[in-house]
């Protein structure tokens, strides 16, 4: 290459670094004229677009906006306001039931992202990711803990400021995760059904290919919003920028475009051996594309809304895939809200126990009940047939059909 055809490239190296350059100021000045006048539509448009919301500065804006914290969080200078930090009462509320459990998980906290320096650092992040997870559970004694939960934490935790921490992990604690940290997976599960149906929607040939398959292979992703299968915490904070700015179910969604993005892998498997394609579904592929995927999950949502299917009829109208159905809905509700909704979860979920431990006991008993029955009926037709013999024989055919139930 000559002189001339270098300088040449390296002007227009130069020539598309400016114009990468302005267009990410331009992003930058939009998500926080968006920020500044809380227009979540704005947002939810930008946190798809490619790069979403491009640094973690931005980020401490954008995050706490999604989630409905009050405007005194944060301001235009991108500074908290000394009015919205909170005394660490907290430490002085009871203990909540599951916090040995938080250490255990907080012990195994950190293990692809950051880079600490040194084994004090790490004790140091561990020991803010515990408070900041107990202090969560002690203030809003209702919610449960899950296993995975310390690594949704542990995102918000290294992107926002420290006041900030604790009170956004709530609102997406009681309002956009709730479904699972009920005394019970049941709600979780629940959510999982959506897949086959979406995937029967979008791809009926991959459907039956898969239909011997239970969609449990997405519970780890939907149920840590993806930060437990993800190891680079670019990728999950770039994903958080779109979980966050969605509704739930839109998690749900993307975990069925994983799926149809590896249908070449799973059709190599035979359908007959479920146990493989779950092996393999439960696993993230590598290296995941995440600007295609989101923009698939986009696509795959607006041509088939959750509505159209039978497994959303079995949704609860108190999960959050109903509450948070409208993301802006479910910015402006409150705590208090949540925690009415937290307890219509619970109420109903006793019922359904109450319904199925019946519904065991019927069956249970079903074989000496029909004995008994059946004695009795003898004793009736015995009687009858005495005055009706001509019809013993119709009658001795009706019993036999009757005894084979």
């Amino acid at each position: 290459m000559d002189d001339s055809s270098e300088a040449s490239l390296r002007e227009k190296n130069t020539s598309e670094g400016d114009v990468a350059a302005a267009a990410a100021a331009a992003k930058e000045h939009n998500i926080l004229e968006a920020c500044r006048r809380r227009n979540l539509g704005d947002l939810r448009i930008l946190a798809e677009s490619p790069g979403g919301f491009l640094t973690d500065k931005i980020r401490q804006q954008a995050w706490p906006v999604l989630l409905g914290l009050p405007s005194g969080y944060t301001d235009e200078s991108k500074t908290l306001t000394p009015q919205a930090t909170e005394a660490a009462s907290w430490r002085k509320l009871p203990r909540h039931r599951d916090e040995d459990q938080v250490q255990l998980d907080v012990n195994r906290a950190f293990i692809y992202y950051p880079n600490h320096k040194n084994e004090a650092e790490l004790a140091s992040q561990k020991d803010e990711l515990s408070d900041l997870i107990v202090e969560v559970l002690r203030r809003h004694p209702y919610l449960c803990y899950f296993q995975g939960y310390h690594d949704i934490c542990q995102v918000l935790l290294l992107v926002l400021p420290a006041p900030v921490r604790a009170p956004a992990v709530a609102r997406l604690s009681a309002l956009r995760i709730r479904d699972f940290m009920l005394p019970t997976l049941a709600p979780a599960v629940h959510q999982l059904r959506l897949i086959p149906d979406i995937l029967l929607a979008a791809d009926p040939t991959l459907w039956r290919h898969l239909a011997s398959t239970e969609p449990f292979f997405a519970l780890s992703g939907t149920l840590t919003m993806y930060a437990h299968d993800i190891t680079t915490l670019g990728e999950i904070t770039r994903l958080f920028d779109v979980l966050l700015a969605r509704e739930p179910v839109f998690s749900v969604y993307m975990f069925a475009a994983i799926v149809r993005s590896r249908r070449d892998e799973l059709f190599d498997t035979p359908a007959d051996e479920p146990e493989m394609l779950h092996s393999i579904l439960s696993k993230l592929p590598r290296p995941l594309d995440l600007e295609a995927l989101i923009t698939s999950t986009h696509v795959l949502y607006d041509t088939h809304p959750p509505e159209k299917f039978a497994a959303w009829r079995t949704i609860s109208r108190a999960s959050v895939l109903c509450t948070a159905r409208d993301a802006d809905a479910c910015a402006a509700q409150s705590m208090a809200d949540a925690e009415r909704f937290f307890d219509r979860q619970v109420t109903e979920l006793r019922w359904i126990e109450r319904r199925d431990q019946a519904r065991e006991l019927l069956r249970r008993y079903r074989r000496p009940a029909r004995t008994l029955g059946f004695a009795i009926l003898i004793g009736v037709v015995a009687v009858w047939l005495r005055r009706s013999p001509g019809l013993s024989s119709c009658v001795t055919g009706l019993l036999a059909s009757w005894m084979r139930l």
